[in-house]
């Protein structure tokens, strides 16, 4: 299954390959899922109110299985590994056409429905191929080192490879959850140090997914929608900026 996701998606390793950092092969993986009629939508907030946070204990992501319109939302309060991890498990969900709301890592789950178990398997697969990792893996090489390298290699977080080195014996269970435990304490410092927020418009358009943002300029320009609720739809309220949403999905010129 995680190989048929890949090849419909075309997120290959040869794919990946091409994109510098994990940060970009997420972007990437977004614009794929995009691209077969997924809808993908990140945020972190409830509709654009910074002050309503949603929080990643209750959920990471969920998925709408719909022939016309399939959906995946992805709790864009997590850090970005989690992000693109939780992506690819509410795609395997869509692909056994079964919606359902996820709180999941990429750690191994315990005490979960079989369903959960079996996507979050997929997911990791599809991230990083036993296949392809078990030829890169170095006997003897120190962990740190590891980590930094595999990430490189397979355009995911150092979590994802951590679970994978698990799955593949290069770890134990009791390394694999002091290292796991250490991982995250280190990526949410990171995360607490934070950037300067990001551009509005690439925020705006991940909220919204670029593909719903398309087809709601589309449809207000044709005067199917009105202004009025495509402003209220996308969180802008100024005409300019509605504009320049739709020069970003390639509608206005």
């Amino acid at each position: 299954m995680a190989a048929e996701i890949a090849r419909t998606l075309g997120f290959t390793l040869e794919a990946r390959a091409t994109c510098r950092t994990w940060e970009e092969a997420l972007r990437l993986f977004v614009a794929q899922a995009d691209r077969i009629g997924v809808l993908v939508m990140v945020s972190g907030v409830v509709l654009s109110n910074n002050r309503r946070p949603l929080d990643v204990e209750e959920f990471r992501g969920f998925a709408l299985a719909d022939p016309l319109a399939p959906l995946v939302f992805v709790n864009g309060a997590d850090s970005k590994s989690g992000q693109m991890f939780t992506l690819a498990h509410e795609l395997a969900h869509l692909w056994l056409g079964s919606s359902a709301v996820s709180d999941a890592g990429a750690a191994p789950l315990r005490g979960h429905r079989r369903e959960e178990v079996w996507c979050n398997a997929v997911a990791a697969e599809l991230l990083v191929p036993l296949a392809a990792l078990r030829p890169e893996l170095r006997r003897g090489e120190e962990l740190e080192a590891a980590l930094r390298r595999l990430a490189r290699r397979f355009k995911v977080s150092t979590l994802v490879v951590l679970r994978r080195l698990l799955d593949a014996g290069w770890l134990d269970r009791a390394a694999f959850e002091a290292a796991w435990a250490a991982e995250r304490e280190r990526l949410r410092d990171l995360a607490d140090r934070g950037g300067d927020g990001g551009d509005f418009y690439r925020t705006t358009l991940s909220r919204v997914s670029r593909r719903f943002a398309r087809a709601l300029v589309e449809s207000t320009l044709e005067g199917q929608t009105l202004y009025r609720d495509a402003f209220r739809m996308l969180g802008v309220a100024r005409t300019e900026t509605f504009n320049q949403i739709g020069r970003e999905v390639g509608v206005l010129a």
